[in-house]
C-alpha cells in the first residue's frame, strides 16, 4: 500500500522537501517484469525499425530517412531505460542493471559507467553555485556576468545561444566527448567503461560499413542517433533551467530543497511522455531517484502537492531557452536583456 497525502491548492508545496523521502521510499521498489516488458517494448521496435530502414534502402534513401528520424524516439527511451539502470531503480539486482545499462550505452553511445559517475554527481550538487561544472549545463550569475571580459561574454553568449545548445551541442557531446571520460581522466576504471563502449561500437559500425556500405551509417545511424540526442538534451536542460528554479550559494544549499525546487513537472502530451519515459516527472525523480521511472505516475496520482509543483508546459518551455542568467537577488532566472537593466540599476 502506498501513502497518501492530504491535497493542497494548485501550485502550493506546504510538505517540506525532506519529509517526502520517506512518502516516496514507498515506491522505490521495480516489478522485474515490468521492467522486462518496458525493456521489450522499446528495444525490439528499435531493431525492427533499424532492419526496415536498412531494408527500405533499395526503395527510396527519403524513406529510409524518415524510418530513422522515427526510430529516434525509441533511441531515446532507450537512453531513458539506461538512465534508470544507472540510479539502480530498474532492476532490484545492481549487476543485472548495470550490464543492462551498459549494453545500452552502446546503443546511446555513452559510456555507462562513465555517465553514472557524472549524473551521481549532477544529482548530488545539482543548484549548488559552488559545484557547477559537472554534469550540468553551465549557468552564471548576473555578477559574475558583469565581471567577465568582452570575450567572455561572447563565448558565454555562443554557448547558451539554442543553436549551440540543440543544434551542434549534443552531436559534440555524443559522437565526440563521449568517447574519452572527461572529468574523471584518473580513474582507471572509467577508462575501461569508455574504451569497451567505444571498442563495441566501433565493431558494430564497422559491421554496418561492411556489409551495408556507407548509406547505412549516414541514413540511418547518424540521424536517428543526432535527432535522440537533440531531445535528451533538450530534455535535461528543461528539467532545470526555467525561470524560478533553485541556485543557492554552497552554505545556504540543501539537498532536497534543491531536487524539488530547482528541477521541473515537464508536462508533455502522453505519446511524448512515453517516449521520454516520464523523464518530465523530474522534481520527483530528483527527490527519490530509486523510483523506476513508470511508478512516478503513481506518485503524482496519489500526491497531488506534487502533482501540481513545478508544472512547465512545452510553451513555457521554449520561451525558457531565453534565460541564461541567475540573478542572485531575486532568485530568477534572466534574459540577457533583463540582466542588463539588473545591472543599469545598480
Amino acid at each position: 500500500m502506498t501513502q497518501t497525502n492530504q491535497p493542497t491548492p494548485a501550485g502550493q508545496n506546504s510538505t517540506p522537501a525532506r519529509d517526502w523521502v520517506k512518502v516516496l521510499a514507498n515506491y522505490r521498489e521495480p516489478n522485474e517484469w515490468r521492467s522486462v516488458f518496458e525493456l521489450g517494448v522499446t528495444a525490439v521496435p528499435f531493431f525492427l525499425l533499424w532492419a526496415l530502414a536498412w531494408w527500405s534502402l533499395s526503395i527510396s534513401y527519403w524513406l529510409t530517412f524518415a524510418i530513422s528520424l522515427a526510430n529516434a524516439a525509441f533511441l531515446l527511451r532507450l537512453f531513458t531505460i539506461q538512465h534508470d539502470c544507472g540510479h539502480g531503480a530498474f532492476f532490484s539486482n545492481r549487476y543485472v542493471s548495470d550490464w543492462v545499462g551498459r549494453a545500452l550505452g552502446v546503443l546511446t553511445l555513452t559510456p555507462y559507467d562513465v555517465w553514472r559517475r557524472t549524473h551521481s554527481i549532477h544529482h548530488s550538487s545539482a543548484g549548488n553555485l559552488a559545484r557547477r561544472g559537472m554534469g550540468d549545463i553551465h549557468t552564471a550569475t548576473v555578477a559574475e556576468y558583469e565581471e567577465m571580459s568582452r570575450f567572455q561574454r561572447l563565448t558565454y553568449r555562443l554557448y547558451r545561444n539554442p543553436i549551440t545548445l540543440f543544434v551542434f551541442g549534443p552531436g559534440y557531446l555524443f559522437l565526440l566527448q563521449n568517447r574519452l571520460p572527461l572529468g574523471l581522466m584518473n580513474g582507471f576504471r572509467y577508462w575501461v567503461s569508455a574504451m569497451g563502449t567505444n571498442l563495441v561500437l566501433f565493431i558494430a559500425l564497422g559491421l554496418v560499413w561492411y556489409f551495408g556500405g556507407l548509406m547505412p551509417l549516414l541514413l540511418i545511424f547518424l540521424p536517428s542517433t543526432l535527432l535522440a540526442a537533440a531531445a535528451g538534451v533538450w530534455l535535461f536542460y528543461v528539467q532545470h533551467q526555467f525561470e524560478e528554479t533553485f541556485w543557492e550559494i554552497d552554505e545556504n544549499w540543501q539537498l532536497h530543497e534543491a531536487a524539488l525546487h530547482g528541477s521541473s513537472h515537464y508536462v508533455m502530451p502522453k505519446v511524448l511522455q512515453w517516449f521520454s519515459a516520464n523523464i518530465g516527472i523530474h522534481h520527483v525523480h530528483h527527490l527519490y531517484s530509486r523510483i523506476p521511472f513508470y511508478r512516478l505516475t503513481e506518485v503524482l496520482r496519489d500526491h497531488s502537492e506534487l502533482a501540481e509543483a513545478n508544472r512547465l508546459t512545452i510553451g513555457e518551455s521554449i520561451a525558457s531557452a531565453r534565460l541564461h542568467l541567475w540573478d542572485e537577488n531575486s532568485k530568477r532566472l534572466l534574459s540577457f536583456r533583463e540582466a542588463q537593466l539588473v545591472l543599469a540599476k545598480a
